[in-house]
């Protein structure tokens, strides 16, 4: 049985990859930064909070047997895949790529002038060797309703993109000043403070802060200021 815990991880404390071209925070090992005590949370593995300068990008590389889920903050990305899909996207529009056997692809900074700023995620999939697959989804107009949006789903979400992991969901709530959610009652729960500020329990969460509960159940969130949050709910942990 899950112990009950919420474990706050400040934004300072994320590990922190600068190439020039790149300035990236990791909440999760990533890369060159390893710790034996932060390989994910449930089946969220990674989550890279990036910023990529105008003209940069990450060249093409592979992947396999991953769910990786693109949510941009701010600017435009520009994706292309072994697969033929391509496209820019931008904030509001929901991407996921099922590396499976084995995909590659690359993300280009769209915009000679300006930034962009996106958050990546990685879930391991429930099944591997899948056929490589992408899918994207404009969901501005839900998230103008307020309140949790499910984004990316393998519990059956009506309206969010699909992932291939029957046991996480991804929702994002752009929140206005004072405005409250309930966090999902899940095993394992990613709660990131993408912009803004909130309040989870009594706890102050500040941009790129983030919590990790375990068996926490029902918590509620309040925003303070117009905020955005990305909280990943998951029924399972990554074996790795």
């Amino acid at each position: 049985m899950t112990t009950a815990t919420v474990d706050i991880r400040r934004a300072d404390t994320r590990a922190h990859t600068d190439f020039g071209w790149l300035d990236s925070r990791h909440s999760f090992n990533f890369g060159r930064h390893y710790d034996p005590d932060n390989n994910g949370h449930g089946l969220l593995i990674v989550s890279n909070d990036d910023v990529v300068a105008p003209g940069g990008g990450f060249g093409t590389h592979a992947h396999r047997d991953m769910e990786i889920v693109t949510w941009v903050l701010d600017g435009e990305l520009e994706h292309r895949d072994s697969t033929g899909h391509d496209g820019v996207i931008y904030p509001g529009l929901a991407q996921r790529m099922s590396a499976g056997s084995g995909i590659t692809h690359s993300e280009m900074n769209h915009s000679q002038t300006e930034p962009v700023h996106f958050v990546q995620m990685w879930v391991v999939p429930d099944t591997a060797g899948i056929e490589p697959g992408y899918e994207q989804l404009d969901v501005t107009e839900r998230l103008a309703g307020g309140g949790l949006v499910p984004v990316a789903s393998g519990r059956g979400h009506d309206g969010a993109i699909t992932i291939h992991q029957a046991g996480a969901a991804m929702h994002v709530g752009r929140l206005t000043d004072g405005e409250s959610v309930a966090i999902p009652d899940a095993p394992f729960v990613h709660v990131f403070v993408a912009r803004g500020a909130a309040d989870l329990g009594g706890e102050m969460l500040e941009t790129g802060d983030s919590a990790r509960l375990s068996g926490a159940g029902t918590i509620s969130l309040t925003a303070t200021g117009d905020t955005e949050v990305i909280v990943w709910e998951t029924h399972g942990q990554a074996h790795r």
